[in-house]
């Protein structure tokens, strides 16, 4: 019987005690191999990361469908490269998962 991705606690610290934030030109290599995953800010970081670990296809693809997760494009990678935009990274191997800092609402 599989595990409830969202009852994987211990999973779901130690992914969230590995997440960092991360300069983009430190992710390039990543996605010149076609590893980095653009993570909307709508979800949660470590949440999509504990799915994905648990192969969780039904949340993953309705993300997808959703636009809220996706390969980075080539527009967002020279966008992020051209600031060296520093994003919250979280690695679910082979991927490499990205999502810009969210901006205080005022």
């Amino acid at each position: 019987m599989k595990t409830d991705p969202l009852k994987d606690n211990e999973l779901h610290d130690k992914i969230n005690r590995e997440t960092a934030r991360v300069h983009w030109s430190e992710l390039e290599r990543h996605f010149a191999h076609g590893a980095v995953v653009y993570v909307s800010e709508a979800l949660d970081l470590v949440e999509v990361a504990v799915r994905i670990a648990h192969d969780d296809k039904a949340a993953i693809t309705q993300w997808m469908t959703e636009g809220k997760i996706a390969k980075v494009s080539d527009v967002q990678a020279s966008t992020w490269q051209a600031a060296d935009t520093l994003l919250w990274a979280s690695v679910v191997s082979p991927f490499v998962l990205v999502q810009p800092e969210r901006h205080a609402v005022h």
